[in-house]
């Protein structure tokens, strides 16, 4: 199963993300979890990075079954609105494909 963690500081904005393990839907190259969960991990961290300049910290695993991003602190207000859009819309998306394939990934807040 893939576990995604969303961290969140005390006034309710993402600040961290944890993706960890491995769907195991269908057999490596054909797993639509792992590669939806995927894109849309992915997707999110080039769009933070092109749309608005943001570096996040970034860590992989070796075998692929990991992924961690930590955004920095953001004093521009209007930059840190962007970066928290793109991450709620991450979450629903990542939401979406629990309600489809629950069995397979589990999105949870910290």
């Amino acid at each position: 199963m893939i576990r995604v963690t969303i961290e969140r500081e005390a006034d309710g904005c993402i600040r961290a993300f944890t993706m960890e393990g491995h769907a195991h839907f269908a057999k490596s190259g054909e797993d639509i979890v792992c590669a939806g969960a995927s894109a849309v991990s992915f997707g999110t961290i080039n769009a933070i990075e092109e749309l608005t300049g943001v570096r996040p910290n970034v860590s992989l695993g070796q075998d692929g079954g990991y992924l961690r991003c930590e955004l920095p602190k953001l004093e521009e207000a209007a930059t840190a609105e962007k970066v928290q859009l793109l991450l709620k819309a991450m979450v629903v998306s990542l939401k979406t494909i629990e309600r489809d394939y629950g069995k397979f990934i589990r999105v949870t807040w910290k």
